[in-house]
């Protein structure tokens, strides 16, 4: 079954949002229901480089994306439209970023893991050797390349389950996204809160609710 998830309201999040009017030359990264070019821009000022003493570059997720672009059509059209921009391999490392980093903590990955497990074809492990994602191991396993990566995923997975927590522990398992923002991030949620409750949103893992006194999250009924 289908879950409806409504748009973050950006000042929520401390960001207002300005609407351009006027007749402007078409940018084929802008959708009806937003840009996927801005809310990357804005997921990124979310990163705090200096956790990982800038070791890695500012890290935005698909799934965050989609809680901004809520068409996911939309978002996935405009992404790689924006990856593909004379990058042969960014495809290949978008799908990565994608499908891998937020489920897995591994640091190596084997050929029927990658393959079977998370849909890469040969060639695009290829493609993410040649960009510098993966180091090869041995014949059919890679060691993850990515200066710093290990230490983000631990810090991701650990935020997204403390995160996921706080709503889970909350009455009737939902809590309003103002009041979620405002409390203490947990020591495990390092990223932020914001950055990860992009993610739970984007994810699926919590469902957006409009009511009255604002946007409610709520765990999805099992």
């Amino acid at each position: 079954m289908s879950r409806k998830r409504h748009r973050l309201v950006p000042e929520a999040f401390g960001q207002k949002r300005r609407r351009e009017g006027g007749d402007v030359e078409a940018d084929p990264l802008r959708g009806e229901s937003g840009s996927a070019r801005a809310a990357v821009a804005e997921l990124v000022q979310l990163f705090p480089r200096v956790l990982f003493e800038d070791a890695l570059p500012p890290i935005a997720l698909r799934s965050q994306v989609y809680s901004l672009v809520p068409d996911r059509t939309v978002a996935d059209r405009q992404l790689v439209l924006k990856a593909c921009d004379g990058r042969p391999y960014a495809g290949a490392v978008q799908k990565f970023l994608a499908s891998v980093l937020p489920a897995s903590s591994d640091l190596s990955f084997q050929q029927d893991q990658m393959t079977q497990t998370f849909g890469f074809r040969d060639p695009e492990i290829t493609q993410l050797v040649n960009a510098g994602v993966l180091t090869v191991r041995d014949a059919g396993s890679w060691w993850l390349a990515v200066p710093g990566a290990g230490r983000f995923i631990k810090c991701f997975v650990k935020g997204r389950q403390a995160v996921l927590g706080m709503v889970r522990k909350a009455k009737y398992r939902e809590l309003l996204l103002s009041e979620l923002l405002g409390r203490r991030a947990p020591a495990a949620a390092r990223l932020g809160l914001a950055y990860h409750v992009h993610d739970l949103i984007g994810a699926q893992l919590v469902d957006c609710v409009s009511t009255t006194s604002g946007t409610l999250l709520r765990l999805p009924e099992t």
